[in-house]
């Protein structure tokens, strides 16, 4: 509708008003883009000093190089090793996770400041001012920017010391992914109504870019599969950091991004605010959900639908890498002590067996904490309020979702522990008892994320750092040698180390129980004397 009269808006150019929303983006992500930057490139940079207390010789980083580049399976989880020094294993080890990593930042970001302000209705009042079209989208751009930008400014002041240009190159590249699928997720916004769905949309294809990847890696010792050619993600790896660099190969991720950005433009001017190009389907003109419970189920299926697969593909994956961990560790006596940090003082193969069920364990608390705050992305968007203004009461609201969480986070680890028995050939006992002992501290996390939501829902984002927190604990900590009483910050450093060599201690899975019940209740005591979010 164009307005006209005296009372008319000033006309304004597309990208009126960016540098403004630039900077409110940058104001409301103030902390979590530091925090992912520096978590982001301190993993990556991390990684020399970890390596070089593990294979500090010439001789031991050449022998991981063969042994890693002749065994599939840790080519498909890793990429192959293009060189044997210091920064080369740095790349190959971590520069593909640092991809990933900045990926999934990036997405987030972007659908955070375009779809999501579109969904809760902020966009159309900011648009309703001298905003021109392309403004938000060019601020949410500009924001990912800056994070991918941060991240390669770590990675390469964190490596410099192992050679000023594959430190640049393993900088550029993992922040160049970052900002192909940061351009993705704004295209994807483009055809969706709900931020949950490009979101959903966008990770989906990050999943199949490093499936393809690992397939292409996996078959193919040297890189040279098309699939991995297919994959922004491979592109990344064939930057080659350290060993011989290829700059061409950036300008592919230079390529997508313009692309992808042209797209997005050209579409987010052709459709409306809060509309989409792939429109919701209308509903039936008589409800057919009858319950809270069922509601939750329609709104979350999906999620849980993609975790599902995710973790039992995850399982049969890392299964066929069990048998390779000999190879891993070789003779290696501190890379052996790492995995026993992690996986408990037992046989090697089910130390590496245990390893994998604690990062399944600490990738579902993910999972749980998203599903917990669901509701929340109910409440800020207005939609809960018209269901409690009836007969619905809070907690039957609630307890809806809380029992996907719970419930689902089972389901996922489940699944793992199925895709792990099967694939390693172990007895399916053992693998799911093992799974399963990582509930109560998932159920912590997730019984955290209710206490928040409920009491403080303001700061209900922070039980996402503290997941990340646990997840970096578990995950680094071991590598960098951190004491126990650190490691037990997490609620993952108290459960015993199964499959195999450690016994089955009650206590800690009872008292990890007991503290999420006790959370949860806390929550939902918030819940029903706080004011809903509007």
């Amino acid at each position: 509708m164009t307005l006209t009269g005296t009372g008319a808006l000033p006309r304004t150019g597309s990208f009126a008003a960016t540098g403004v929303l630039t900077r409110l983006a940058l104001r409301r992500d103030r902390v979590v883009l530091p925090v992912w930057a520096l978590v982001t490139g301190g993993l990556v940079a991390s990684g020399a000093g970890s390596l070089e207390g593990l294979y500090g010789t010439a001789a031991e980083r050449a022998e991981l190089a063969a042994s890693m580049t002749a065994n599939s399976s840790m080519r498909a989880m890793y990429g192959p090793v293009f060189g044997d020094s210091l920064g080369g294993l740095v790349a190959w080890r971590f520069g593909t996770f640092g991809a990933v990593l900045a990926a999934v930042a990036s997405l987030i970001v972007v659908v955070r400041h375009t779809r999501e302000e579109e969904e809760t209705g902020r966009q159309e009042m900011l648009s309703a001012g001298a905003v021109g079209r392309r403004a938000p989208l060019t601020a949410a751009l500009l924001a990912a920017l800056t994070l991918n930008t941060a991240v390669a400014l770590v990675v390469t002041a964190g490596l410099a010391g192992q050679g000023a240009a594959g430190a640049l190159a393993l900088g550029l590249a993992i922040g160049g992914t970052g900002m192909v699928f940061a351009t993705a997720a704004a295209l994807a916004a483009q055809f969706t109504e709900s931020a949950r769905l490009a979101k959903g949309l966008t990770a989906a294809v990050l999943g199949l870019a490093f499936v393809l990847r690992a397939a292409g890696d996996a078959g193919t010792a040297d890189g040279s599969s098309v699939l991995t050619w297919l994959s922004p993600v491979g592109w990344a790896e064939h930057v080659r950091a350290f060993a011989g660099e290829r700059w061409w190969v950036l300008l592919l991720l230079l390529a997508a991004v313009l692309v992808q950005t042209a797209a997005a433009y050209a579409l987010t001017a052709r459709r409306d605010v809060g509309a989409s190009f792939l429109a919701t389907r209308p509903g039936p003109a008589e409800g057919r959900l009858a319950s809270a419970g069922a509601l939750a189920w329609r709104l979350q299926r999906g999620t849980l639908l993609g975790w599902s697969l995710g973790f039992l593909l995850g399982g049969l994956v890392f299964g066929g890498m069990v048998e390779g961990a000999a190879d891993i560790v070789g003779g290696n006596e501190p890379a052996r002590e790492i995995f026993e940090r992690m996986g408990g003082q037992s046989a090697l193969t089910d130390a590496f067996l245990a390893t994998m069920v604690s990062l399944f364990g600490m990738l579902a608390a993910l999972y749980a904490v998203g599903s917990v705050l669901r509701p929340g992305t109910e409440e800020t968007s207005g939609r809960a309020e018209p269901l409690l203004a009836g007969a619905l009461g809070r907690l039957r609201w609630a307890a809806g979702h809380l029992v996907i969480a719970f419930a689902g986070s089972a389901l996922i680890l489940t699944l793992a522990g199925l895709g792990l028995a099967l694939s390693y050939g172990h007895d399916l006992g053992p693998v799911l008892g093992a799974v399963l002992a990582q509930l109560p501290a998932v159920w912590t996390l997730a019984g955290l994320a209710v206490l928040l939501w409920g009491a403080a829902p303001k700061a209900a984002t922070a039980a996402w750092g503290v997941a990340g927190l646990c997840l970096a604990l578990g995950w680094i900590g071991p590598a960098l040698g951190l004491p126990q009483t650190v490691l037990n910050l997490s609620p993952f450093g108290h459960l015993p180390k199964l499959p195999g060599g450690q016994e089955m201690t009650w206590t800690p899975l009872l008292a990890l129980t007991a503290l999420a019940a006790a959370l949860t209740a806390a929550g939902l005591a918030g819940l029903r004397r706080r004011d809903l979010l509007t």
